[in-house]
């Protein structure tokens, strides 16, 4: 008779470990847990990318010959926010500590959300409204290398006014971004992705969509606001050489 197979020997079970939360892990425990003590509220919406891409593309050499190795659509980002917070200043802003009083910042220091060697790190442009298009663009590639490299200073970590996350490097469409704490919005960046959209005339195109999550302190932000907010910011997005006006 044909030998039984034998049964196979258990496995030696993984042991569980305690790992210490120590350093930016810390941090961050501390800073989302006073975050999340606050009444967020959610907008989504979405923006068509097409025009925006055309302008980069259109960005690209002329950064490059200025000495910028990379051109993102990130600086675009960061710009169009600076505008849109020109017209709404009261979101670019954080709560006295008695809550008494909504301190409105005369300078936008916008931080850009970075998934780091050393865990989630937000360093901020200092002052966007006084940069030119080339000098944020340049701000933002120090910063992406200093935090790559470990080196980010305290200035770069302090303070920032408003926040951008993008998910949508690792692939993310939709989020419900926690507020960075003093700040009192932020924004959620999803993935840019083709998809099937009607034009004004009725025909089925394809057009590339990012999709837009909001997050803001309902204490002193309501829903209008946040969304005429976001109709303004997409209307630079989708229309760039409007951004033109105010620069």
């Amino acid at each position: 008779a044909a030998p039984q197979p034998q049964p196979a020997a258990p496995s030696a079970a993984a042991e569980d470990r305690a790992v210490p939360i120590r350093g930016i892990r810390k941090a961050m425990f501390a800073q989302m847990t006073a975050a999340n003590a606050v009444p967020h509220f959610n907008f989504c919406d979405e923006v068509r990318m097409d025009a925006l891409m055309e302008v980069r593309q259109q960005l690209k050499q002329v950064a490059l010959d200025k000495g910028l190795g990379k051109f993102t659509l990130m600086p675009l980002i960061v710009k169009a926010t600076s505008l849109a917070l020109a017209e709404f200043p009261e979101l670019n802003a954080s709560i006295s500590e008695a809550g008494s009083e909504l301190l409105v910042k005369g300078s936008h220091n916008i931080g850009v959300a970075m998934d780091t060697p050393h865990g989630l790190l937000v360093p901020n442009i200092k002052d966007v409204g006084s940069l030119t298009l080339l000098q944020v663009a340049q701000e933002l590639s120090r910063l992406q290398a200093d935090a790559a490299a470990g080196k980010l200073s305290i200035p770069d970590l302090k303070g920032g006014t408003f926040t951008l996350s993008n998910i949508g490097n690792l692939g993310g469409t939709y989020t419900g971004p926690v507020i960075n704490l003093p700040e009192i919005a932020i924004a959620g960046l999803g993935k840019t992705r083709p998809v099937p959209r009607y034009d004004e005339a009725g025909a089925l195109v394809r057009q590339s969509i990012m999709q837009v999550s909001w997050s803001a302190d309902h204490r002193v932000v309501d829903g209008a606001m946040m969304a005429r907010f976001s109709n303004a910011w997409i209307g630079y997005l989708e229309k760039p050489a409007t951004m033109l006006l105010t620069l």
